[in-house]
């Protein structure tokens, strides 16, 4: 039987990148899904897809850093599913390469508001219906940009610290309530997203394509880049009663760049 049979999951950015993995990989185990993010049309194709393989899934467009639209999402799914059991904070903006001298406050609000605010604003909208289930599970993307100093990313790394460190706080808060939250920290993610980091670095430092990638990877062991379906089956661990033990817990998934 599948792991997350009748699940119900609301996944933020859940229509490209890593959140559009994190998707097929929670409906292939059986959940049944919201997924959100401010462009539609990732959102329906995605949707789409996973109907095609026999998944159930609806597509919410909303914008995270907004209180109203993170409440119209959890009160949409409660009103399709009649509950909610899993909630995924993938959502996020990268942001601009740039010293911070050279950062503007509205490059600096953006970051924070898409990152931090928008995953503090969706998680409280969803805890209410998850303490009055007596369970829940909350999963926070982090990254390991939230491990240690990230130049020129100075608003996503504090972003990223800080929601370990809100991932630790839930834990706490809401234990007693049934529910656990961890946070997933990958390092770089092949995919388009991380394709505009390095062309980004490129024209900030000045440096060739090949130094700017290799400055992502040089320091795994294994040196190459995460894929989205290695970040993807973490979450599903993480979903699963096989994780039933763990709270409060920040894994790295970056193929040993950052060891703890």
């Amino acid at each position: 039987m599948p792991e997350l049979k009748d699940k119900v999951a609301i996944i933020t950015g859940g229509g490209q990148g890593i959140g559009k993995q994190i998707a097929l990989a929670l409906a292939d185990q059986g959940a049944r899904l919201t997924l959100t993010q401010r462009s539609v049309g990732p959102l329906e194709a995605t949707c789409a897809g996973i109907k095609a393989t026999g998944g159930e899934a609806i597509a919410i467009s909303g914008d995270i850093s907004s209180e109203a639209d993170c409440r119209k999402i959890a009160d949409q799914t409660l009103a399709r599913y009649g509950r909610i059991d899993i909630l995924v904070n993938s959502a996020g903006l990268f942001g601009v390469t740039k010293l911070t001298t050279d950062m503007t406050l509205a490059e600096w609000n953006e970051v924070i508001d898409s990152n931090l605010t928008g995953t503090w604003l969706m998680t409280r909208a969803v805890l209410p219906v998850m303490a009055r289930q007596q369970s829940g599970n909350i999963i926070n993307i982090g990254s390991t940009a939230g491990r240690r100093g990230y130049t020129l990313r100075a608003h996503y790394s504090a972003a990223k610290w800080a929601i370990i460190g809100l991932t630790q706080t839930w834990a706490v808060e809401w234990g007693k309530s049934g529910i656990r939250v961890n946070c997933v920290c990958p390092g770089a993610v092949q995919g388009e997203r991380i394709e505009r980091a390095i062309k980004a670095r490129m024209e900030t430092l000045g440096i060739t394509y090949e130094r700017a990638r290799q400055g992502l990877t040089a320091g795994s062991p294994m040196g190459r880049m995460v894929s989205e379906e290695e970040v993807a089956r973490v979450v599903v661990f993480l979903a699963s009663d096989r994780s039933a033990g763990m709270t409060g817990q920040s894994i790295n998934v970056d193929l040993g760049a950052v060891m703890n």
